[in-house]
């Protein structure tokens, strides 16, 4: 609280005991459960229910005052994706994460434009029903007038459970890259903060993919700097913008939408090969 961060708490699979309950109740939090929990009345009223599959979609009790994450391979969401479509009147808010970003293939780049054009329609049919759900891959780049990333290392931390902060928690899991920023007996120690920052991140900050994570964890993983991000980063990002252009034009046949909004029409995924071809 005194470095004025919102404090999230991953809760494991089994319960907790009440005495620990009733200590994270003092401070103001976001409760964080894996849609396996065992503790069925926290997963009825944790801020976040996060999914590792899309199997058993038709049995969750899904309401609309709780955000879903779906972590998901690739090739998973592309097989699967289907499986959102009868939940999409039950949810206000959806985020979709993919854990193996890195290994996508240009085949897969093709049938994910395709995927999301699919659900884009889906997602029009919620809108003419007046319903505004919001899918962090499309709807959020027809929101926004600027970046709006993951931020790790600037706006948010993680105190992972060996005591030490981390930038977020797939430092401390991923041991061949970890490093910690600091301790909870001595406080924050983030060497170079401002490479953290958009201002310093030189082709991300003029970049119009306002959806995209900016993973950190990314970053570091294939570029081996964090304020540089990935082509496999860049092309999936680009990929949504685009496919956000598209679903704001369809909403906009309904009626009056965002008038003032516009995504304009880009030629290229990876900025990279838009500087390449400048030069």
């Amino acid at each position: 609280m005194k470095e004025n961060l919102t404090l999230q708490f991953l809760y494991p699979d089994y319960e907790i005991p009440s005495d620990y309950k009733s200590e994270i109740a003092k401070t103001f939090h976001a409760d964080i459960v894996s849609s396996t929990s065992e503790d069925l009345v926290l997963r009825e009223i944790a801020d976040v229910v996060v999914f590792d599959s899309f199997a058993g979609l038709n049995f969750f009790p899904f309401n609309k005052e709780q955000t879903y994450v779906f972590r998901s391979t690739v090739k998973d969401f592309l097989d699967s994706h289907r499986m959102l479509y009868p939940i999409l009147p039950l949810i206000n808010r959806a985020n979709i994460v993919f854990t193996d970003l890195l290994s996508i293939t240009k085949e897969d780049e093709l049938d994910y434009a395709k995927v999301l054009e699919a659900l884009n329609y889906k997602i029009a049919d919620e809108y003419k029903s007046g319903h505004g759900i919001q899918i962090n891959l499309l709807t959020d780049r027809m929101l926004l007038d600027g970046m709006n990333n993951c931020n790790a290392g600037d706006e948010t931390i993680a105190l992972c459970p060996d005591g030490k902060f981390y930038v977020c928690p797939a430092f401390y899991a991923d041991k061949e890259i970890a490093f910690p920023i600091g301790n909870s007996m001595d406080g924050l120690d983030i060497k170079n903060p401002q490479l953290y920052k958009i201002s310093h991140a030189p082709i991300c900050r003029i970049c119009d993919a306002y959806q995209c994570r900016r993973c950190i964890w990314l970053n570091k993983k294939a570029t081996l700097e964090i304020n540089t991000p990935s082509h496999e980063q860049c092309v999936i990002s680009h990929i949504e913008r685009n496919a956000s252009r598209k679903l704001l034009a369809l909403i906009r046949e309904i009626g009056q939408f965002l008038p003032e909004k516009e995504i304009p029409e880009i030629s290229y995924l990876d900025p990279f090969d838009k500087i390449q071809d400048n030069q």
